[in-house]
């Protein structure tokens, strides 16, 4: 896997420390989206159909390490729209990491030649870039030409001064496991420490509402795309069992809490797909919300999910109760046979 032995470690004690105290319910991730505004407008994206005057909120410095603090969770996924439009971006990051959590800041890549000055080196950082393709369907999918080449230029800028660098794909209809296979072999060849990757998210608010994969065509995708994988030096930024998941080989329930999501509404619940209302503090969200609602099965807008946010975090817990489980699924490889 593409994820550093530190972060492992320290994310394995945290976990080992709320389940001896008897927590049921604990963070692993906090998705924090300081503001909505985006230099690009996707097809697939639910997160930019907001009025001008929402578009124009943002959470301040203050705001967002009193959330980090408040959930406590050991890694900071900082998403939004885009954060580079942030105008404190580079503080809200230099404050996080200052107390040692692992900041993923996502972005499109569009800003980073420009504001990478901003930021320092560390192994509290890493720069999350978003590709969904080579060039043609990438570009096609966010709704702007040359948008790849930029981003293949950021990724190999920010490798050259030594930051941590993955990426953040998410396959829609169309996408085929050779081509998909492809474009796994370029980003490995960009030097990226590891590729986080998902089916995407069927949002009521997205543009295209006819172009994704669901269940069973996530499930075929992957599996197939890690047979044709199978001894090829691929490094993902997720757990083996989260990948097994996505071939169809594992069943998890989805986690909603142990990633909360904090943005200019407060928090939010009860994931960051789905969005039925908010909490005041996390104290509050965690307490009183109706988590029983949700999850395949349970609320018909889950039925399709498959995303890293909600079932990443059983696949860690599943790795830290069965240990042989997930050393065996990194070894051998994910399982491209099973149906």
């Amino acid at each position: 896997m593409g994820i550093p032995a530190i972060q492992k470690a320290r994310i394995g004690a945290y976990i080992m420390r709320n389940l001896l105290a008897g927590r049921q319910r604990f963070p692993l991730v906090l998705m924090l989206e300081p503001l909505f505004r985006c230099n690009l407008r996707c097809n697939g994206c639910g997160k930019i159909a907001y009025p001008e005057e929402v578009l124009s909120r943002r959470l301040s410095v203050e705001e967002c390490v009193s959330a980090a603090e408040e959930c406590g969770a050991p890694v900071v996924s900082i998403a939004g729209g885009e954060p580079l439009l942030h105008p404190d971006i580079a503080s809200v990051v230099g404050e996080i990491t200052a107390r040692k959590r692992f900041v993923y800041l996502c972005t499109n890549a569009l800003l980073v030649e420009k504001q990478a000055g901003e930021f320092s080196p560390s192994p509290y950082l890493t720069f999350n870039l978003h590709l969904d393709g080579m060039q043609e369907r990438h570009d096609s999918l966010v709704c702007c030409q040359g948008v790849f080449d930029k981003a293949v230029s950021a990724i190999r800028l920010l490798v050259s001064r030594g930051y941590r660098v993955t990426t953040n794909t998410t396959f829609f209809g169309g996408e085929t496991p050779e081509s998909a296979a492809r474009f796994f072999d370029f980003l490995t060849s960009l030097g990226v420490e590891g590729m986080t990757v998902s089916s995407g998210f069927g949002y009521e608010s997205a543009a295209d509402q006819g172009n994704f994969l669901g269940r069973d065509g996530t499930k075929e995708l992957f599996r197939r795309v890690f047979e044709i994988g199978r001894g090829r030096d691929w490094k993902f930024n997720h757990s083996s069992l989260y990948l097994e998941f996505l071939a169809g080989n594992e069943k998890y329930a989805c986690l909603p809490w142990a990633n909360p999501t904090r943005n200019v509404f407060g928090w939010q619940r009860p994931c960051y797909l789905l969005s039925d209302g908010y909490a005041a503090t996390y104290k509050d969200l965690l307490e009183t919300t109706d988590w029983e609602r949700y999850g395949t099965g349970k609320d018909p807008r889950c039925a399709d999910c498959m995303v890293h946010c909600g079932f990443e975090p059983s696949a860690v817990m599943d790795s830290v109760r069965h240990p042989l489980k997930a050393f065996l699924s990194h070894v051998r490889g994910v399982d491209s046979g099973k149906r």
